[in-house]
């Protein structure tokens, strides 16, 4: 299965951030059409669901949560729902609206876990932080990259799917600051009704100032359901694992020279889990590979020795849409489609200077890591 060319808009300085989101959903209306058209989570489960009263409540406290929260991000929301031309509220509380759809609604189209698996580490020769991004198949030709320029000067780049606000997926900024998400699956009674919904958490560090504040942002947002966060700082030469979860619970763990793999599991939070066969068996076949090299942590996001659970996902329910290698010492943030192992680069961004400047990348040929 082959998406679409990653295509990036650049965006800003606007006069607010409604007209940013407005923008943005003008820019890439079909794409977003497009993908709510054929995501059945959307179409088989969130929009029954959202149609009874059961969902009233908890929809409308949700958009007050958050809206009070992060009134610049619900206006860039509207503002994307309106350059669209559709509605997009659903997909971007998609993980905290479905604990609350009964079971006995729910069929094989259920949601599931969306798999992204990240080897970092931080050593005398090497600090990287390299990341699957898996997500629904749906997914596939659906995504984006935003390069959206503030009015105080900040800048940043969001890999961003289709409909939702950059970025749940990963990112980074001119301030030196990258991150990658993980998903984590509590039980359903760590999980807080109509809290902060993880994709404002992640639009909101897009505009960290630095590590101290990035982690502030997240402690200061009472999420819904858990999230693991990767912050990478490029000034500092750090990366910090971050496990949270509902109730303001928070768990970092800084990464040094032993690598650490996550999958989507918590891993130091201690919160009761969802047992996830998927990423258990990810998490045991990345402890048997080298973890030496860049190469080698490529080879890793790229194996797929278990055809049941591989750490590459390529369908039918999960696929993983792209690759990403943040270089510390180089500074750079490197895209990666297809399976990593054989690195064919689509995108290479500077981290060195203010503009998150694209490097030049031979597609004919294929650039190799």
């Amino acid at each position: 299965m082959e998406g679409k060319l990653l295509e990036m808009f650049e965006v800003g300085p606007c006069e607010d951030d409604y007209q940013l989101g407005f923008l943005i959903g003008q820019r890439f209306c079909n794409q977003i059409r497009s993908r709510l058209a054929g995501d059945l989570i959307l179409q088989n489960q969130l929009l029954p669901f959202a149609r009874t009263p059961h969902a009233q409540p908890l929809l409308k406290a949700l958009s007050e949560t958050n809206q009070k929260k992060f009134p610049r991000y619900w206006a860039e929301l509207l503002g994307t729902a309106d350059g669209s031309g559709v509605p997009i509220i659903l997909v971007n509380f998609r993980k905290e609206i479905l604990p609350f759809i009964s079971k006995t609604t729910m069929n094989s189209n259920a949601d599931t876990t969306d798999d992204c698996s990240d080897v970092l580490i931080v050593g005398d020769s090497m600090a990287v932080a390299a990341h699957n991004e898996d997500a629904n198949v749906a997914l596939v030709g659906h995504t984006y990259l935003i390069k959206g320029k503030l009015s105080n000067g900040l800048s940043f780049i969001a890999y961003t799917y289709a409909g939702e606000l950059p970025s749940c997926a990963f990112g980074l900024n001119s301030q030196g600051l990258a991150f990658t998400l993980n998903s984590v699956p509590p039980v359903e009674d760590e999980i807080v009704p109509a809290g902060i919904g993880r994709n404002f958490v992640s639009r909101d560090l897009l505009e960290a100032t630095s590590t101290a504040d990035a982690l502030a942002r997240i402690c200061s947002s009472e999420v819904s359901v858990g999230h693991s966060y990767n912050l990478i700082d490029i000034q500092k030469r750090m990366i910090l694992n971050v496990e949270t979860a509902s109730k303001s619970r928070v768990s970092v763990h800084e990464v040094g020279t032993t690598p650490f793999f996550h999958a989507n599991m918590y891993l130091h939070l201690q919160v009761q889990q969802v047992h996830d066969e998927n990423s258990i068996s990810r998490q045991k076949r990345a402890a048997v590979l080298p973890q030496g090299s860049k190469t080698d942590f490529l080879s890793l996001l790229g194996d797929t020795e278990d055809t049941k659970y591989p750490i590459y996902m390529t369908g039918p329910t999960l696929y993983t849409l792209c690759t990403t290698v943040i270089d510390l010492d180089e500074r750079t943030l490197t895209i990666i489609e297809g399976n990593p192992k054989y690195g064919k680069v689509s995108h290479v961004f500077s981290m060195s200077s203010n503009e998150l400047n694209l490097k030049l990348v031979n597609h004919a040929e294929g650039t190799h890591l």
